[in-house]
């Protein structure tokens, strides 16, 4: 048992978590210009290599949740917490300040590349530690809200995000904007990492002792592929929903601020559900919350995807984004906690890590290149959502596998 932390505690922890997340979903709204300004090609072929810079990264991602995991494991998630966060901050600092192709050739597109992987590397392993780190600590009753805390946060450096991109892509002119506007975003986060650092070295550790450790015969294997499943959903239907901004500008044809205004929704409606999902899992339960969002998300994902495409305002794009937001939060956070709660505390943190980061790298990585070609091929706005979907009946299908925990021992 553990002394309720503190509000810095938590602050130390989520804050973070935050810029982790804001680093790397950053990448993901900007990447036309990054394709742009860093690699060779016209404006299909850039986009395309900088997609697949962006799910490059994702490689690393187990490597980190199984490396840094297990140092968590070991060690404690303070240091394994310490460690991602620096490496994370190396990774925003180094693509921040890559110079163009135009000006160093392939050293651009090679440099983008390597700091992408070392901050797969850093995130994989900054999702094990950190939500071990909350449900641990959490108190009785209210693991599903400490939990949630995590993605809130995640979302929330996604809606930051989003926020700069807006403002920056209202106030400069395109060829501003493609140059250097987008490293404004990745130097505003590399600002506030010193003092993320001081923060979590301020932890205290939530790490069980190993004489209070039970030892237990659940099946981790059958929790692993089923955990992979869900989260798998899971992840494809975030990012795809991420996918918003290059969708409304290379599909639907919008301004550049419009699709960085339904990047704001997405992140506004994500932060506002992220918590409202962990009490209600917390109070209802973890599968009876996730069915029913899940559920709606399958049946009407194609048909939000039909509308929009049909319409093309901004209006119907910033509604829809805010009813896929809506549901894929309220089933996809429970979900994360019904696959957590059930590993045991011993290998809680690399075990999540890997699943984790093996459901991101496989689903996650591939997600918005398969969706530009699946467009490309099928020839219709809608593969997005037939995608989506698609993926989240699996998922859906999956959390019949895993037994619920709702105790309070962690």
């Amino acid at each position: 048992m553990h002394a309720a932390p503190t509000r810095r505690q938590i602050g130390a922890v989520v804050a973070g978590n935050a810029l982790e997340f804001y680093d790397w979903v950053t990448y993901s709204y900007f990447a036309v210009q990054i394709g742009r300004s860093l690699f060779p090609g016209d404006s299909g072929q850039s986009l395309m290599l900088s997609l697949g810079a962006f799910g490059i990264g994702f490689l690393a991602r187990p490597l980190g949740g199984l490396v840094l995991g297990r140092f968590a494991d070991r060690r404690g998630r303070r240091p394994a917490m310490i460690l991602s966060f620096a490496l994370m901050g190396v990774g925003l600092l180094g693509l921040a300040l890559t110079p163009s192709y135009a000006a160093i050739g392939m050293a651009a597109p090679l440099l983008a590349v390597s700091f992408r992987l070392v901050q797969g590397f850093a995130l994989g392993g900054e999702v094990g530690p950190n939500t071990a780190w909350l449900l641990e600590a959490a108190p009785p009753g209210r693991r599903g809200l400490f939990v949630s805390l995590h993605m809130a946060t995640a979302d929330l450096g996604g809606l930051v995000a989003a926020a700069i991109g807006f403002t920056l892509a209202s106030a400069l002119p395109v060829p501003l904007f493609d140059a250097w506007g987008w490293r404004i975003a990745f130097l505003i986060g590399a600002l506030i990492v010193p003092f993320g650092l001081a923060l979590r070295r301020t932890l205290e550790e939530t790490l069980p002792a190993e004489a209070a450790v039970v030892e237990e015969s659940r099946p981790i294997l059958k929790t692993a592929l089923a955990g992979m499943a869900i989260l798998g959903a899971a992840t494809i239907a975030n990012y795809t929903l991420q996918y918003v901004t290059v969708y409304a500008q290379t599909t639907l044809g919008m301004a550049v601020n419009v699709a960085f205004g339904a990047s704001l929704v997405l992140g506004v409606v994500s932060v506002a559900c992220d918590l409202w999902a962990g009490w209600l899992a917390d109070r209802f339960g973890r599968k009876r919350t996730l069915l029913l969002p899940w559920l709606t998300l399958i049946l009407l994902a194609v048909p939000a995807y039909l509308f929009v495409s049909a319409v093309r305002t901004p209006a119907a794009l910033f509604a829809v984004t805010a009813f896929l937001s809506l549901v894929h939060i309220l089933g996809s956070t429970p979900a994360m906690l019904l696959v957590l709660e059930a590993i045991p505390a011993r290998v809680r943190a690399g075990a999540m890590g890997l699943i984790y980061a093996l459901a991101i790298s496989i689903f996650g990585g591939t997600a918005q290149p398969l969706i530009r070609k699946l467009i490309e091929w099928t020839g219709s706005p809608l593969a997005p959502g037939w995608y989506m979907a698609a993926a989240v009946a699996v998922g859906l299908a999956a959390t019949f596998l895993i037994r619920e925990e709702r105790g309070a021992r962690n």
